[in-house]
C-alpha cells in the first residue's frame, strides 16, 4: 500500500504518508475512496483542547492521492460557538483556505509543515485522538 506524497504542492512528508498507510492497513480498508477522522474527546468552545482534523484519500492507479486535510476550531464564544474550517489544505482545487481567505495551496507551505509536525506529535507521542475510518 502506498500513499503518493512526492512532488504535490506541498511538501508531505514521507513520515505521514507512512502513518496514515499503517492506519489504513490496521482499518483493511478496502474501497477507493476513505475520510479519516481524528478527535479530541475532551475538546470544546469553554476548555479547548486539540483541533479534530479530517483527511480524505481516494485511489487511483493503485496509489492514495491525498484530496485534503481540514483542520477544524470552534469559532466564535462559548455559548454560540460553531466547529468551522481554521486550515483547510485542498490538494484537489489546489487551494488553501484559512480564516483571512482562500490562496493558491503552494502559498500555504510554511504553514503546512508546521501543522504537520503538531499534528504528528499530537497523534503519535501524546496519543490525544479518537480516530474513525468511514469508506
Amino acid at each position: 500500500m502506498h500513499i503518493h506524497y512526492e512532488g504535490l504542492a506541498l511538501p508531505v512528508s514521507m513520515r505521514f504518508a507512512q502513518a496514515l498507510v499503517d492506519l489504513l492497513m490496521q482499518h483493511s480498508v478496502s474501497q477507493t475512496s476513505v475520510t479519516i477522522n481524528f478527535r479530541d474527546p475532551n475538546y470544546s468552545a469553554e476548555s479547548g483542547g486539540f483541533h479534530p482534523v479530517e483527511i480524505r484519500l481516494e485511489k487511483r492507479n493503485n496509489a492514495w492521492h491525498f484530496c485534503y486535510v481540514t483542520d477544524f476550531a470552534h469559532i466564535g464564544n462559548s455559548l454560540y460557538a460553531e466547529l468551522a474550517k481554521d486550515l483547510d489544505f485542498d490538494f484537489d482545487a489546489g487551494v488553501f483556505q484559512n480564516l483571512f481567505g482562500v490562496f493558491p495551496i503552494e502559498q500555504a507551505t510554511d504553514m503546512y509543515q508546521i501543522w504537520e509536525g503538531n499534528f504528528l506529535h499530537y497523534w503519535q507521542e501524546l496519543n490525544v485522538f479518537s480516530i474513525s475510518v468511514s469508506e
